[in-house]
């Protein structure tokens, strides 16, 4: 795949987001295996894949509203908390049907 055709979400990705994917790769996906790799404990490990699924979803859903997915990506990178984020989103959302 040329560089003009990467895609999206990728080109978003953090350096230190795309060396966890490669490392993942390098691990066959086993998450007991990075989690040896980075000196942390499995649930770390699977935090941090969960926290990296939502950034790839938030980051395909941008163009569809990018007030939702500025909130979601704050509350994502915890600069938000998760209940205040849906609580903008519901208010956001009834507003604009009004």
């Amino acid at each position: 795949m040329s560089i003009d055709r990467v895609p999206g979400w990728m080109a978003e990705l953090e350096e230190e987001d795309a060396a966890f994917i490669r490392n993942f790769l390098l691990c066959s996906g086993s998450l007991k295996d990075i989690a040896r790799q980075y000196g942390v404990s499995y649930p770390t490990v699977r935090l941090r894949l969960d926290r990296l699924i939502q950034k790839i979803k938030l980051s395909e859903e941008a163009d569809q509203d990018p007030y939702v997915a500025l909130i979601k990506r704050l509350a994502v990178n915890e600069k938000l908390d998760f209940d205040t984020a849906k609580l903008l989103i519901q208010e956001y959302r009834r507003q604009k049907k009004e």
